[in-house]
């Protein structure tokens, strides 16, 4: 098969934006070529679709790019739980090697350009032989390396990274920094230039920290916390940009209500919620979410009276079992994925990515 272009996306660590990066990446290059194909040979968080084990980013980007390769071609590899222990006992590089290649031409036949999505560092993935490094060598790609804002950290990481790939006779085709505060824009791209050229790298990419991706909608934290919807069906798909903690009177709550305030409160707290319900209400009209969503915790459920006006009001609500501060730290902790429902998010990406990426050098 006549050999395809492709790019090899890596990261210096775990949630730099590798998969953003990748989306953007392949509605970009749908913008050039007719046929674009996207593989993540080594998958590591995945969920069950028709019985086969995908990772999650690659039926992501399958359904919201609209490809056609098979799911199990996309991501050839979902490291479940025991693989690396029975890997160990019982090494065969080869057969995962085999099963990468056959992978990575049935997606890319016909195509003109493959993105290559790998999962994490270079090194990751090195316990079972599938390090990102020698999967890049692997497919004959050479590398995009994304680390995230600042100047020296960044700069330490790609170091660290360009060894190991180098080691593996892989070269680094161009660096992007993503997550980078916007007033610090100039400053950083003047420095990273200066600092990457000094390793013979060149800056490809330079994408600002944009809020809205990093914020989680009342669905996601309602499926994080398996939690049961009360009322706000249609409205789930809100964010917030803070969170409020109901343990104070009503009078004192109402002063800490911010626009996008998610309130989190026990569920026999009825004082704090009616004074939710009336700040959501009376907000409506001027086109303020106030409050654009409740969080009753300890699996305790208002009275009667309380959830008709619950319902009354369309306010999301989400009942869930676990105490007050669990419920808060799980949401604090929580790292935002992009999914093919965030229609504005995906939409942000595109534009990011088009905006902020030299696709040309990249090609």
């Amino acid at each position: 098969m006549e050999k395809v272009k492709n790019i090899f996306i890596a990261a210096t660590r775990q949630n730099d934006g590798k998969t953003v990066v990748s989306l953007g990446l392949v509605l970009a290059l749908k913008k050039r070529f007719k046929n674009v194909g996207f593989i993540k040979p080594v998958g590591q968080k995945y969920i069950v679709v028709d019985g086969e084990k995908i990772d999650k980013d690659a039926v992501l980007i399958k359904r919201v790019c609209g490809l056609q390769a098979n799911l199990k071609d996309i991501n050839p590899i979902a490291v479940e739980e025991g693989f690396t222990s029975k890997y160990l006992d019982s090494p065969g590089r080869e057969q995962l090697y085999t099963r990468i290649e056959k992978s990575y031409n049935a997606v890319a036949e016909g195509m003109d350009f493959v993105v290559i999505e790998g999962t994490g560092h270079a090194g990751v993935g090195s316990v079972f032989d599938l390090s990102n490094a020698s999967v890049a060598y692997l497919l004959g790609s050479s590398v995009v390396l994304i680390s995230i804002g600042g100047i020296g950290k960044p700069i330490d990481e790609i170091s660290l990274n360009k060894v190991f790939f180098e080691n593996s006779n892989v070269s680094i085709k161009g660096i992007i920094i993503n997550k980078v505060i916007k007033e610090k824009m100039q400053s950083a791209e003047k420095y990273l230039k200066k600092g990457l050229k000094r390793m013979n790298l060149q800056l490809v990419g330079l994408v600002p920290y944009v809020s809205q991706l990093a914020r989680p909608t009342i669905l996601q934290i309602c499926e994080v916390l398996n939690g049961k919807v009360l009322s706000g069906e249609d409205k789930l798909s809100k964010q917030f940009d803070n969170i409020i903690v109901g343990a104070m009177t009503p009078r004192h709550a109402i002063d800490y209500f911010k626009p996008n305030s998610l309130l989190i409160t026990p569920g026999d707290r009825e004082d704090i919620i009616l004074a939710a319900i009336t700040t959501y209400c009376t907000t409506q009209d001027f086109q303020c979410n106030i409050i654009p969503g409740i969080i009753l915790t300890g699996g305790l459920s208002p009275h009667k009276a309380i959830l008709d006006l619950i319902k009354k009001s369309n306010i999301p609500v989400v009942l869930c079992s676990q105490g007050t501060y669990d419920v808060a730290t799980k949401i604090n902790e929580l790292v935002v994925k992009i999914r093919e429902q965030d229609t504005e998010k995906i939409a942000v990406v595109q534009k990011l990515i088009e905006e902020n990426v030299d696709i040309e050098k990249i090609l």
